[in-house]
């Protein structure tokens, strides 16, 4: 199984920012935890804080991976292009967010991803990439 991690604007700051909401690891260090707890998944990463970037990603490989894994960060609010693209491809895409965004700011409480996902992990900090992994071996 091949599986990647689309990270969105701002993640790479992970461990440095806000550590009161989103802790004090950095996603790199996460990652090779993932790596090491799913060895029998392929599992790749990719990070950008530019909005063309993240949807040429799924563009790329949204018709050969077995899924996808986007924590688009903010532009989960905001972008309708992450949103179409998401619904545009094959693969199937598990939407994660680090914090609970229900309990945050109003605009917070939309998404354009939804819609097009397989299915929505939230509130359960880095763990939440840990549960859709999880998603997709069912």
């Amino acid at each position: 199984m091949k599986l990647i991690i689309i990270n969105g604007p701002n993640l790479n700051l992970l461990g440095k920012r806000e550590p009161e909401v989103y802790g004090n690891e950095t996603f790199e260090d996460y990652f090779i935890k993932l790596q090491f707890k799913f060895k029998d998944i392929q599992l790749e990463f990719f990070q950008s804080n530019i909005e063309g970037e993240i949807i040429n990603k799924l563009q790329e490989v949204g018709f050969l991976y077995d899924g996808i894994i986007l924590n688009a960060a903010s532009y989960t609010h905001t972008s309708v292009g992450i949103g179409d693209a998401v619904k545009a491809i094959e693969t199937p895409v598990v939407e994660v967010h680090i914090s609970n965004t229900f309990k945050r700011e109003d605009f917070r409480h939309t998404s354009y991803i939804s819609s097009g996902a397989k299915g929505v992990v939230l509130g359960f900090g880095l763990q939440s990439y840990d549960l859709a992994i999880q998603s997709f071996k069912n």
